[in-house]
């Protein structure tokens, strides 16, 4: 199975349907603090970060908005008082991909060094 913290995203087109559910859930199992949900039928991954602050909570969305940039893929980001939720999902083929799950562990990598994280 392919490390996803290791692993870098690839262009994907609208043609490619999403992930089978039990290759999603074997990926899945390399994030044990991200969680698939499904809002209006489209499965999505999703992870609530904690933090001391707005401010910390704030950087940490800009740092995701600077690492979504460079993959050119983009999640949901609500930032709120001490916490920030992650929901990411391939627009074009309305479900999980495989860069879902490698940005997803990249947001880990990145929360490993954030100032004033807590268990989220």
């Amino acid at each position: 199975m392919i490390e996803l913290r290791q692993a870098r995203c690839i262009p994907c087109s609208g043609a490619t349907p999403p992930l089978p559910s039990t290759e999603q859930q074997q990926l899945l199992s390399q994030l044990p603090t991200w969680q698939i949900i499904e809002i209006e039928g489209i499965a999505r991954l999703q992870r609530v970060f904690h933090f001391g602050n707005f401010a910390q909570a704030l950087a940490f969305a800009n740092a995701i908005g600077e690492l979504a940039e460079a993959a050119d893929h983009h999640p949901a980001l609500l930032t709120e008082w001490g916490r920030l939720t992650v929901s990411w999902w391939t627009h074009n083929c309305s479900g999980l991909q495989l860069n879902d799950f490698i940005l997803a562990a990249h947001c880990d990598l990145l929360s490993e060094t954030a100032e004033g994280l807590r268990e989220g």
